[in-house]
C-alpha cells in the first residue's frame, strides 16, 4: 500500500492549457493595443498565426505563451503590482489591418 500523503494542489498555482483568447483579458490594456488584432511570429519555427491560435499554459501567477507549431516558449506574462509584465523569448508581434 503506497503511505505517500495525498496533497491537493493549490489552484492558484495549478496551469490551465488554453488558447490565446485567454489573454485578451490581461493584455487588453497592455500598449493600447487590441488582442483580437495581434499575430505572433515564432523566432524558431517562423510560425505566424493570430494570438487565438497560440497554446497557453495560464495559472493565477503568469501565461507561458507557445508556439503550437514547435512548442518553443514565445513569451512570459507575468502579472505584477496591478500590471503585467510581458518578457518576450523570441519572435515579433504585429497587428492585422482592421479596414
Amino acid at each position: 500500500m503506497d503511505s505517500t500523503p495525498h496533497v491537493r494542489p493549490d489552484p492558484r498555482r495549478v496551469a490551465q492549457r488554453v488558447d490565446g483568447n485567454a489573454l485578451a483579458g490581461m493584455l487588453d490594456a497592455f500598449a493600447g493595443l487590441d488582442p483580437a488584432l495581434l499575430v505572433l511570429t515564432c523566432g524558431h519555427c517562423g510560425r505566424s498565426a493570430a494570438l487565438a491560435e497560440w497554446s497557453v499554459e495560464m495559472d493565477a501567477a503568469a501565461a507561458i505563451v507557445r508556439c503550437r507549431g514547435c512548442t518553443r516558449t514565445f513569451a512570459t506574462i507575468l502579472r505584477r503590482d496591478g500590471g503585467i509584465e510581458v518578457r518576450a523569448a523570441g519572435g515579433s508581434i504585429s497587428t492585422t489591418s482592421t479596414v
